[in-house]
């Protein structure tokens, strides 16, 4: 039996929220995200695809070239963690991920886990893949 995938909470459903700007086509991010929204018990987070056109309207400071390199977070304040920097904003944010905040938060290690985190990232279609419609994938797939 295949198991049930819940429906990622949306901006527009869920206000008040930090949004998780992800690639959407990535099935990797997708399970990423998925697992994330598992850790999240209380609702804090809503997750938006960055090809999605809402993106560019609301957000039209982050670039199309910065998302695909890295998920980004805009918090409630309206800030924005991108990268290693979002993951680390997350062992903060959300209690179930407090174990990692003291490995993560490490004096001296934030290049490293930024190093670790763009090597898995541009990876990522390597790793699990990339759903899109047409040529698309020809675009981005490396």
């Amino acid at each position: 039996m295949a198991a049930v995938v819940k429906p990622l909470p949306d901006p527009d459903d869920a206000p008040g929220t930090d949004v998780v700007i992800f690639d959407g086509q990535c099935r990797f991010c997708r399970a990423q995200v998925e697992r994330l929204q598992r850790f999240d018990r209380g609702g804090r987070l809503s997750f938006i695809s960055l090809h999605d056109p809402r993106v560019a309207e609301r957000y039209p400071d982050l670039t199309h070239e910065r998302m695909m390199e890295e998920m980004v977070i805009v918090d409630t304040s309206g800030n924005r963690h991108g990268g290693s920097n979002a993951v680390r904003y997350l062992t903060r944010r959300l209690p179930l991920l407090w174990w990692a905040a003291p490995i993560l938060h490490m004096p001296g290690t934030a290049r490293l886990w930024r190093w670790a985190y763009q090597q898995v990232a541009k990876r990522r279609y390597k790793l699990a893949g990339k759903d899109c419609d047409g040529d698309a994938c020809s675009i981005h797939l490396r």
